[in-house]
């Protein structure tokens, strides 16, 4: 059998080598850093079927994870809408879930080499899960961890005139709070204070007030930026998962999703090529046939959806629908799902 080697220990590179080992399949992934970290994430989990984290091999890793079916919108500190999801959420932290999957994939027999950068090649068998490529963007992502942070539901979002901002329960106490801002070069500060700064300029003064009382962890304070929405550029030929094939807008959730999902859809034509049983090239493009199938409605539903969400007017139309109990709130989340 045939070796794949997984470049980028994420969700769907540690996922897919998870699946790979169970089917006996050789498998090695490689990520640069080391576990655990922390990662900008919303590390809520919504729209995955159970059954696709079973056949992975990796339910047994979210079994303990907060479970979340309620959630509240809020504009710049006035509640706009209350939800209910169909099927409820899991939280849980990149620095839990990332350390687990990798002991998961070493607990079937697969490999999972940290601390060491792999030169990225599009050689037969190598899968690129290696994150978004590095472009210039607008866009700014900034996460961190609060304790003594009450929530009235497993879920806020918060919408401003720069952006948007998650909170969901996650273990031990702990509240993720993460965002997604328009760069301004006014905000400044070191750790929690340039959130702060991003928090205030977008309007969310309620906000800002409720995290002085509480304890922020600076230790999980991190942020990233060249963040590309929407399908990501690849050279033909490739098979890539994850951030590094797709990013869908923050604020649907379904981000963690997707890229189990990802992972799902290549498992098994990966396992056929390892044994022989297809050429590289039919196996990476349909594996990329099958993600572009899977992911292309709701990819171009929430970017148009963010769009809507991040303008004034938009944000109007948005709330007077909500006010009025006009809000198709379940269809909409069905576009992302």
């Amino acid at each position: 059998m045939k070796t794949v080697s997984i470049i980028g220990g994420g969700l769907a590179g540690l996922s897919l080598g998870a699946s790979l080992a169970k089917r006996q399949v050789p498998v090695k992934v490689y990520e640069a850093g080391t576990y655990p970290r922390h990662r900008v994430c919303g590390e809520f989990i919504s729209g995955i079927d159970p059954e696709t984290l079973t056949n992975l091999g990796i339910a047994t890793e979210l079994s303990d994870a907060q479970k979340h079916t309620s959630g509240e919108w809020y504009r710049q500190g006035r509640k706009i809408l209350s939800m209910e999801l169909p099927v409820a959420a899991l939280a849980i932290s990149r620095w839990t879930l990332d350390q687990r999957l990798s002991q998961r994939v070493e607990e079937l027999g697969g490999q999972v080499i940290t601390g060491e950068r792999t030169e990225v090649n599009h050689n037969a068998g190598i899968v690129l899960a290696h994150g978004r490529p590095s472009e210039k963007s607008t866009w700014l992502g900034l996460k961190c961890h609060v304790r003594h942070f009450p929530l009235t539901s497993g879920l806020e979002m918060h919408l401003g005139n720069n952006g948007y901002i998650g909170l969901t329960p996650i273990e031990d106490g702990r509240v993720n709070l993460c965002g997604l801002f328009a760069i301004d070069e006014e905000c400044r500060g070191k750790g929690s204070q340039r959130l702060i700064s991003y928090l205030k300029a977008g309007g969310h003064l309620e906000l800002v007030e409720r995290l002085k009382r509480a304890d922020i962890d600076e230790t999980s304070f991190t942020g990233v930026s060249a963040l590309k929405l929407g399908w990501q550029p690849h050279q033909p030929g490739t098979l890539v998962l994850g951030d590094a094939g797709f990013i869908i807008p923050p604020f649907t959730g379904n981000g963690m999703s997707m890229a189990f999902e990802s992972a799902a859809i290549a498992a098994e034509p990966l396992s056929a090529w390892s044994r022989g049983k297809a050429s590289w090239e039919d196996t990476a493009a349909g594996v990329m046939r099958q993600q572009h199938k899977a992911f292309r409605r709701r990819l171009h539903a929430a970017l148009a959806l963010q769009k809507l969400l991040l303008s004034s007017r938009g944000q109007d139309f948005f709330e007077l629908l909500s006010r009025s109990h006009l809000l198709p709130f379940k269809s909409l989340l069905s576009l992302v799902r």
